[in-house]
């Protein structure tokens, strides 16, 4: 469905380019009629030609206004728009000398973009349709009365006014071809360039689901040695011959292994499987200053200058997956910057920034250039840089982005944004006072 979606922006765009062409053409023959006319004073039937003109434009009108619909562009929308211009060639050819016109030469021109833009079949119907027509001005046109023309000009003069214009058409041909292949080129580099992005997003996305099936087991896996461990620590702690100081270390064993029943619930529930828990509803001012204060007491900060500010607040459910990333975000600030970590949170209109700022080193060239790709860090440790490769995509699931830089010599800022309708239940709101 992808790739059906790329053609169609394609065709779009060479509508466009045909229809730059076709006003192109427009011009052309304005200046050549009056030309013709007035300069060289040969006799045309400018009431059938100017009428031809006035199609081409309504045809202009119409694949304008088809272009801005929301409807895709098809290969036989194209098809029918050369179909229309060497339809229209050809009247304009008939009325002025038929294949005697030194621009009959412009059908090869239709029959070369056809064959740029269009599939196998609708090329050889053009081809052969262009063919039967400059066939059929040799035995049928208007002839034009070059008497007095070649009365001022001499016996020689149709020739070299007919070298003259194949030299015309000849020029015309060349530059609209070089514009038109040039813009078609660059289109077809647009679309490989998003096919290779497609491809690179569909591997990280099989990369994270690999991910979520990996953690998903270890959080299973890790349920039994856990439980046991809270079994014998109960135990022990109900020993009446228990020393004091063994019993404050076991209470902190128990708190710590509370910790890690939690992350175990999160994997899980940000996996799809939850254990139980009920849902959370909460808004979304108290959702951040909620994970903030987690984290804040989780991981004790020298220094944290929080600020938020969300204005009309957003009944929102409480999802782990955001609640997640957020803390991946906030810890690697920390560990590049472990005296000070700033974090601001705005609301601007549908969308939600959080803007997480450290004074350390910031990121080096070559981590900001593949910034979100897995295993980019500078960290020399296994699995490092797999933090921010999910948080890109799990914001890229849900609409959002992330944009890192470095804040000259104050360190470095990762922006997330996130529309809020990806959080929000049913667009309820409140508003918050003060």
């Amino acid at each position: 469905m992808e790739a059906k979606t790329l053609q169609e922006t394609a065709n779009g765009k060479n509508l466009l380019l045909l229809v730059m062409l076709r006003w192109l053409a427009v011009g052309g023959q304005i200046v050549t009629i009056l030309f013709v006319s007035v300069g060289l004073g040969i006799a045309l039937p400018v009431v059938p030609m100017a009428l031809v003109i006035l199609f081409l434009i309504a045809l202009n009108l119409v694949s304008l206004l088809r272009s801005r619909a929301k409807a895709a562009i098809t290969n036989g929308e194209l098809f029918a728009a050369l179909l229309f211009d060497v339809g229209a060639l050809t009247v304009q050819l008939y009325l002025s000398g038929g294949a005697m016109n030194p621009f009959t030469s412009l059908f090869l021109l239709q029959v070369i973009l056809g064959a740029v833009l269009l599939p196998p079949v609708p090329i050889w119907i053009l081809v052969a349709f262009a063919g039967a027509c400059f066939l059929g001005l040799t035995r049928f046109f208007r002839s034009l009365d070059l008497s007095a023309y070649e009365h001022m000009h001499g016996p020689m003069g149709f020739f070299d006014l007919h070298v003259v214009g194949m030299f015309i058409c000849f020029l015309l041909a060349a530059v609209l071809l070089v514009l038109f292949l040039t813009r078609v080129t660059r289109n077809l580099r647009d679309q490989d360039r998003r096919l290779s992005e497609l491809r690179q997003q569909s591997a990280e996305e099989e990369h994270i689901v690999r991910m979520g099936l990996l953690a998903s087991g270890a959080a299973h896996e890790l349920g039994t040695p856990m439980a046991t461990l809270s079994v014998i620590l109960n135990d022990w702690e109900r020993m009446p011959s228990l020393p004091d100081e063994l019993g404050s270390e076991i209470t902190e064993m128990q708190t710590a292994l509370a910790r890690c029943k939690e992350i175990v619930s999160r994997i899980l529930l940000a996996a799809g499987e939850a254990r139980g828990e009920e849902f959370e509803r909460t808004t979304l001012g108290a959702f951040i200053d909620d994970v903030v204060a987690e984290w804040r007491e989780t991981r004790a900060p020298p220094r944290l200058d929080y600020i938020s500010d969300v204005g009309t607040d957003t009944i929102i459910a409480s999802d782990t997956a955001i609640r997640q990333i957020l803390l991946n975000v906030f810890d690697n600030a920390l560990e590049a910057s472990p005296a000070w970590v700033g974090i601001e949170a705005f609301r601007r209109g549908d969308l939600l920034t959080i803007t997480v700022r450290d004074r350390g080193a910031g990121f080096a060239p070559e981590i900001l250039a593949n910034f979100g790709k897995p295993y980019q860090s500078t960290k020399k440790r296994s699995g490092s840089g797999l933090g921010l490769f999910l948080v890109v995509n799990v914001l890229r699931k849900l609409g959002g982005t992330v944009v890192a830089r470095n804040d000259h010599s104050l360190g470095a800022a990762v922006e997330v944004c996130l529309p809020i309708g990806a959080l929000s239940i049913e667009g309820e709101q409140i508003h918050v006072v003060g």
